[in-house]
């Protein structure tokens, strides 16, 4: 657990207690007051709606999207079943902050999601978690029981006609279930494949069924909003970034974890509450939001807050916020092969630009780190990169040309040393990638 000095702790608000994950620490902490009024008392969607809408809450998971807009795409009349899913998926490299809200505070994603089900008309929900998690879904799991044996799920909440019933579903660990249409495939229990968009899930989801997704993080932060009001929220961070956001420092720092800060917090505020860079080194580089976003060097870094228009600004993006930061002993050539290999990997194999790009991709790669490449392999890397953003289903093309064409705009030199010479810059060193 991190240091909570500095915290805002909305999403993660149950860390400084004994038994953070426990429905009585939660109830205790004033945990579905603001679930089982609005069912008593009735509250309209749109009522709703307008709050969440005011909050500025954008979808968490990396896309930015703004949480009540969405919601406003579920139809309000429709006879059949309407479903609702959590991305609970977190399968990137560096990012971590989803499971340890089902680790620390399962019931306040439970309200979330029981609070956006009654808003929206669902009856049925299911949280997708990432296959190589155990032990946070077994929580999650004592969590469901809680609830349900409490009254805050099932039939007639509260002595009215609402019913929710939520479930777990375990994944298999596939990255590409990360993407909404091809979670909702694995919930169907077919193969986990993005889906061509339109229709969207909004009209065309879980079963063929209106559905909302929205990320964990996201809907964790319903409870506050609705205890405390969408402008509360919306004045904890900047314009166009309301509220608070989980931020996963990995790499080179004293302490690594996962923080909760308020949006707009200069990264220099993070980098010290994550104890700095490690052992006295210099910056060199730091990826702020996924491998599926642009790295930027040290110099941009630094003048960069931690916001949607403020990594924007800096030629970056939020995305799940998974920051991991490189110190100057980081060989860069070393941590595209990693990365590289993963998005190879990861590929689902619909999209022939995606399934054939990922693994040029890969191979150039692999070959100047094995002292075999040459100075036009890098514009071929570009040029391949180039080929498969924007040519996909999905965004994982993008996610996967995204480092490739930013490693090289940053750190051309280090890779044009590595093709010459046949070794890195850092060679020796023992860096992030390794």
């Amino acid at each position: 657990m991190t240091d909570l000095t500095g915290q805002t702790l909305l999403c993660l608000r149950t860390l400084a207690e004994k038994n953070p994950a426990s429905l009585e620490t939660y109830v205790k902490l004033g945990g579905y007051s603001a679930f089982k009024r609005i069912v008593t008392e009735k509250t309209k969607a749109t009522d709703i709606i307008t709050q969440v809408k005011a909050s500025g809450l954008r979808g968490r998971g990396g896309a930015g999207f703004p949480t009540g807009l969405k919601w406003s795409f579920m139809p309000r009349y429709f006879d059949g079943v309407k479903y609702l899913v959590c991305n609970s998926d977190e399968g990137e490299p560096g990012t971590f902050k989803d499971r340890d809200i089902i680790r620390y505070n399962p019931h306040q994603l439970i309200e979330g999601m029981a609070i956006a089900a009654y808003t929206l008309g669902a009856r049925v929900g299911y949280n997708y978690i990432h296959g190589e998690i155990w032990q946070d879904y077994e929580i999650f799991e004592a969590a469901l029981h809680e609830a349900k044996a409490a009254g805050y799920l099932g039939e007639n909440l509260f002595g009215t006609i609402f019913d929710f019933d939520l479930y777990a579903v375990h994944g298999y660990g596939a990255y590409i279930c990360g993407e909404e249409t091809a979670l909702i495939e694995s919930i169907e229990g077919k193969k986990g494949q993005p889906r061509f968009k339109p229709p969207f899930p909004a009209s065309y989801g879980v079963f063929g069924k209106p559905t909302n997704v929205n990320n964990t993080e996201s809907y964790a932060s319903i409870p506050w909003i609705m205890q405390h009001g969408g402008q509360a929220f919306a004045e904890l961070g900047v314009a166009n970034s309301g509220g608070t956001k989980l931020f996963s420092v990995s790499g080179h720092v004293e302490k690594p974890g996962n923080y909760e800060v308020k949006m707009g917090t200069p990264f220099v505020e993070l980098l010290a509450m994550a104890g700095g860079v490690w052992k006295g080194r210099k910056l060199k580089a730091v990826i702020p939001g996924g491998p599926s976003t642009p790295v930027l060097p040290a110099d941009a870094m630094l003048l960069a807050n931690m916001d949607y228009d403020g990594l924007s600004k800096a030629r970056s993006s939020l995305g799940a916020g998974s920051m991991i930061v490189m110190d100057e002993t980081t060989c860069m050539v070393k941590a595209l092969h990693r990365l590289s290999y993963f998005f190879y990997e990861e590929s689902c194999g619909q999209c022939t630009p995606c399934r054939e790009g990922t693994g040029w991709v890969y191979r150039i790669i692999d070959r100047i780190v094995n002292g075999k490449g040459k100075m036009e392999d890098l514009d071929l890397l570009t040029d391949v990169s180039n080929n498969i953003a924007g040519r996909t289903i999905c965004a994982l093309g993008e996610a996967a040309a995204t480092p490739v064409l930013s490693f090289i705009k940053h750190f051309r030199p280090e890779f044009e040393y590595y093709i010459q010479h046949g070794k890195s810059m850092v060679e020796g060193t023992h860096d992030v990638a390794n």
